[in-house]
C-alpha cells in the first residue's frame, strides 16, 4: 500500500501561481515555453497536411502512442527505437507516472535542485526519502558538484533525477559531468531520470547526448512544449531501453489519460517530421531574445546578479536586495507577471525570467518602468 495513502499531495506552488495569474495578466516575463505556432502554420510545413488533418478520425489512439509518432520520437535518439518510447499527455503526466509506477516508499531519490516541483514532490508523496542535490554556490553562477552527488548516493539510491538544460537557471551540464553522472547512476544501480525538455536550445555549449543513449537503464523525458513551442498539443514522452520501467508506466497510465488525443498525435508527428523547420524558428527567436535579456540585466547589475544562460529560454537572476515576492506582486499590479523563487521553494531572492516569447521587448519595457518607479526597493 502507498505509504501516504489518503494523504493529500502538497500544492504545486508554481502551477498554482500560474493558475492565478497567467491568463489574467497582459504581459508575461516568466514563461518557460517558447512562442507557439498556430495549427495553420504547422500544417503549412507539409503539402497535403491540411487535408490529411481534416480526414483524421477522432477515435481512441494506442495507449503507448501512435506508431508513427513513436517512430519520429525515436529518431531523436541514437540508441532508442520506437519500442523504447511511451507517449504521455505532456511531460507532467510522464513525471507523475514514473514516480508512481517505479518508485517505492522508503527508497532514496536524489533530485537536482532547485527544480520543477513535481520532480521531487510526487516521489515524496510516494513515501520516498527525497534528497536535494544543490549547487555548490548559491548562484549565479550555478555549479553542481559530482563529489556532492557521490556523497548523497553513498549507500545506494533508487533514482537520480536531473534536468539539463536546467529549469530555472538555464545551466547546461558539461558533457564530462553528464557522462560521469550516468556512470555513477549505473554504479549505484540507480535509474537516471533525465528531464531533457529544453534539449535543442543550446547556445554557448554543445548539445548533450540523451541519457537513454548513454545507459540502458536511464530514462529520458521529452516534450513538445518547450524547445518546439507547441505546449498546446500536450505531448510528452519517456524514452528508455529499460523494459521494466516502460511496462510499469504503461500500467499506471491506464489510470490516468489512457491514451492521447488523436488530433494532437497527428500534429505532433507532423512537427517532429518537420522538426528542422520548427526548431530553427524557435532557436532564432530565443537567440535574438537572449541578447535583449542579457543587455537589459547587464545595465542593471546594481539591482541583479545576472549570468546569461548557456541554454534554454529562461534565466534565474538574483536580487541584490529586497524581496522577489514583493517585486513580483508590484509587477502584477502593473500588468506584468514575474515568477518569484518562492514558487520553487527556493527562498525569496530570485526571479525566473522567460525570454522565449515574441513580445519580450514590450515585457522588458514594462519591467524597466516598474524598476524605475521603485529604484532599489523591493
Amino acid at each position: 500500500m502507498d505509504a501516504r495513502a489518503g494523504e493529500s499531495i502538497e500544492p504545486f506552488l508554481l502551477e498554482r501561481y500560474f493558475a492565478l495569474h497567467e491568463f489574467g495578466t497582459p504581459l508575461l516575463l516568466s514563461s518557460s515555453d517558447c512562442e507557439s505556432l498556430t495549427v495553420g502554420e504547422l500544417l503549412a510545413l507539409e503539402p497535403g497536411a491540411d487535408l490529411a488533418f481534416a480526414a483524421q478520425r477522432l477515435g481512441y489512439t494506442e495507449s503507448q502512442g501512435a506508431p508513427a509518432l513513436r517512430a519520429e520520437i525515436a529518431g531523436l535518439y541514437a540508441a532508442a527505437e520506437a519500442r523504447d518510447v511511451r507517449v504521455f499527455t505532456g511531460a507532467e503526466e510522464a513525471i507523475y507516472a514514473f514516480a508512481r509506477a517505479v518508485l517505492r516508499p522508503g527508497e532514496r531519490v536524489v533530485v537536482q535542485s532547485p527544480c520543477y516541483q513535481s520532480l521531487e514532490s510526487v516521489a515524496r508523496h510516494q513515501g520516498c526519502h527525497v534528497v536535494r542535490w544543490t549547487p555548490a554556490e548559491s548562484g549565479p553562477p550555478w555549479r553542481w558538484s559530482l563529489d556532492d552527488l557521490e556523497r548523497l548516493t553513498t549507500g545506494g539510491a533508487r533514482a537520480i533525477v536531473i534536468n539539463t538544460p536546467h529549469n530555472p537557471t538555464g545551466y547546461a551540464m558539461p558533457e564530462p559531468l553528464f557522462r560521469a553522472v550516468a556512470r555513477l547512476a549505473d554504479e549505484r544501480r540507480a535509474i537516471l531520470f533525465s528531464d531533457e525538455v529544453y534539449r535543442y536550445l543550446e547556445f554557448d555549449v554543445p548539445e548533450l547526448p540523451a541519457a537513454c543513449d548513454l545507459s540502458p537503464n536511464a530514462v529520458s523525458l521529452g516534450a513538445l512544449a518547450k524547445s518546439f513551442g507547441l505546449p498546446g498539443l500536450r505531448v510528452g514522452w519517456l524514452a528508455t531501453r529499460n523494459a521494466a520501467v516502460l511496462d510499469s508506466v504503461a500500467i499506471y497510465k491506464d489510470y490516468l489519460t489512457i491514451c492521447n488525443a488523436a488530433p494532437s498525435e497527428f500534429l505532433a508527428t507532423l512537427a517532429l517530421r518537420r522538426r528542422d523547420a520548427v526548431l530553427s524558428r524557435t532557436r532564432d527567436l530565443v537567440a535574438r531574445n537572449r541578447r535583449l535579456a542579457d543587455a537589459f540585466f547587464r545595465t542593471r547589475e546594481d539591482r541583479f546578479a545576472w549570468e546569461l544562460p548557456a541554454a534554454g529560454p529562461i534565466a534565474y537572476p538574483r536580487l541584490r536586495a529586497g524581496s522577489a515576492e514583493r517585486l513580483a506582486a508590484r509587477a502584477l499590479e502593473a500588468g506584468l507577471m514575474l515568477l518569484p523563487s518562492g514558487a520553487y521553494g527556493d527562498g525569496d531572492a530570485h526571479l525566473r525570467v522567460g525570454f522565449g516569447r515574441a513580445n519580450l521587448p514590450e515585457a522588458l519595457a514594462r519591467f524597466a518602468e516598474i524598476l524605475d518607479e521603485q529604484p532599489r526597493r523591493a
